[in-house]
């Protein structure tokens, strides 16, 4: 009997040891909380850096892309002026080029119509010397036209409209044509079996024209 209650203390002795050893004390558990409380804080203030360095980063990166951007911005804003500017300074040389070559065609125009009308002023003052000529030889009687001077006459004729010719003067065909008031001066109107109506029965007085203007109208006779 004494022996199990002795077996017994020294079961409740050894149990009281093991549970002295197993649960820490007071001053272990509060330098562990502190330790544990000092680690937190710790990492909740690294934490805290890294993100306010990264705060930090991103508002620098948000300063330097605002820049980037005004710069571009400004960048685009300059060269959208130089283009319109080029593009106005185009239109504005075309504009000059166009009206530069609408002046040089006037020009060359206006001063081909002045040739022209030189021409034909000069043409009208010899046309009665051509009449003239042409009047002359068809007064001579067969007997005399072999004569020297006759013959002169119509080298000289002959010479002068070879000239006219050349300068691009001809006649305007008359007889035998539908009267063109463009072309015929009808100073007569008549009967006449041997032609239709409206036709060209006889020249008084010969027409020419110089390229496509009529320096002179044909006098004529139109029948009815």
């Amino acid at each position: 009997m004494d022996n199990e209650a002795k077996n017994d203390d020294l079961k409740n002795q050894a149990d009281n040891t093991d549970q002295t050893n197993e649960a820490p004390s007071q001053e272990e558990t509060a330098n562990e909380t502190a330790a544990e409380g000092s680690f937190k804080n710790k990492a909740a203030e690294d934490e805290q850096e890294i993100s306010e360095e990264d705060d930090s980063d991103s508002e620098g990166e948000k300063e330097a892309k605002t820049k980037k951007s005004l710069f571009k911005g400004a960048k685009n804003k300059e060269l959208e002026a130089k283009d319109q500017k080029i593009q106005e300074l185009t239109d504005k040389i075309l504009r000059i080029m166009a009206e530069f070559d609408n002046y040089r065609k006037r020009t060359e125009k206006e001063k081909a119509q002045m040739f022209d009308m030189g021409v034909k002023s000069v043409i009208e003052k010899l046309l009665p010397v051509v009449d003239n000529f042409e009047r002359g030889l068809g007064a001579v009687d067969e007997a005399n036209k072999d004569n020297a001077i006759v013959q002169g006459f119509n080298m000289i004729y002959k010479q002068l409209m070879t000239m006219l010719d050349d300068i691009g003067v001809k006649p305007i065909e008359a007889v035998g044509k539908p009267f063109d008031p463009n072309f015929h001066n009808a100073v007569m109107h008549s009967e006449d079996e041997n032609y239709g109506e409206n036709i060209v029965a006889e020249e008084f007085q010969k027409g020419y024209m110089y390229n496509d203007m009529v320096v002179r109208h044909s006098m004529v006779r139109v029948v009815n």
